[in-house]
């Protein structure tokens, strides 16, 4: 089986008739982890919906492949099938739903009919990565992400992460609202996902994050696109100097896009 694979190019996205991102473009291999950093409201978050499949956002030109396929024939559920996997910024309460009985089911959709998870596999299964994440034994009975904090609806979802074990993954800032002990623990979570199997795009206002997942590619989004790409000595420079160089390198004068 080869490598995953998931390759955009010239995207461009609308919301509600008002272009979000403008030619945006990034290639993502088994193996490598690619952040995307940039100011609010360049069109992160939008990418990570639109790639996903979010009704509310219109693709109008550009395309994208997911192991070959055309992503944007597919429907969400046959996405999420295929092995792409969103964490959401924010994500979704779901009352009357334990967390183990979303994850279970989301796992046996993922399989084929006669071949379910059996209850056991899944018992011990969950119960590691839950280890992994020092999650207490309660959250498989809580109902999903009803009455969690931020942080431990971020938890949750790289619990879903390392359950699914997803061929491409975007983490969109996974690390918002976190304190450090918790940064630690979801990052060491991303970490134990790391193979030439699984690739990674972390979307992140803050390179703190990359203290403990070094990525591989750092690229910086303005006004709807990548404008600058390096590796994580350029995440380390935004993070004492700013945006304002790139702007001014770039000859960049605003950077307002109205949504994220």
């Amino acid at each position: 089986m080869s490598a995953p694979n998931l390759k955009v190019e010239d995207l461009h996205v609308s919301i509600e008739d008002k272009e979000i991102l403008k030619g945006f473009g990034i290639e993502v291999k088994g193996g490598e982890i690619h952040a995307i950093m940039g100011p609010n409201g360049t069109g992160k978050s939008t990418l990570a919906s639109a790639l996903m499949g979010h009704p509310k956002y219109e693709v109008t030109k550009g395309n994208a492949t997911f192991n070959g396929e055309d992503l944007f024939e597919m429907e969400v559920d046959e996405r999420a099938r295929a092995g792409l996997f969103l964490a959401m910024q924010y994500p979704s309460e779901v009352a009357g739903v334990t967390n183990s009985d979303f994850i279970r089911t989301a796992m046996n959709a993922h399989r084929e009919e006669g071949d379910e998870i059996s209850l056991m596999k899944f018992i011990r299964k969950l119960d590691a990565k839950m280890g992994t994440l020092d999650m207490e034994e309660s959250f498989s009975h809580r109902y999903l992400n009803e009455g969690f904090s931020g942080g431990e609806k971020k938890r949750n979802e790289i619990l879903q992460l390392l359950m699914l074990e997803p061929k491409i993954a975007i983490l969109d800032e996974i690390d918002s609202g976190l304190d450090i002990d918790a940064l630690k623990v979801v990052a060491q979570g991303i970490n134990e996902m790391r193979s030439e199997d699984f690739g990674c795009l972390i979307i992140t206002h803050y390179q703190r994050l990359l203290n403990y997942i070094k990525p591989d590619f750092v690229h910086v989004m303005m006004q709807g696109r990548i404008v600058k790409s390096g590796g994580p000595e350029l995440a380390e420079r935004l993070e004492a100097e700013g945006y304002e160089w790139i702007k001014e390198e770039l000859g960049i004068e605003d950077e307002t896009v109205g949504q994220e």
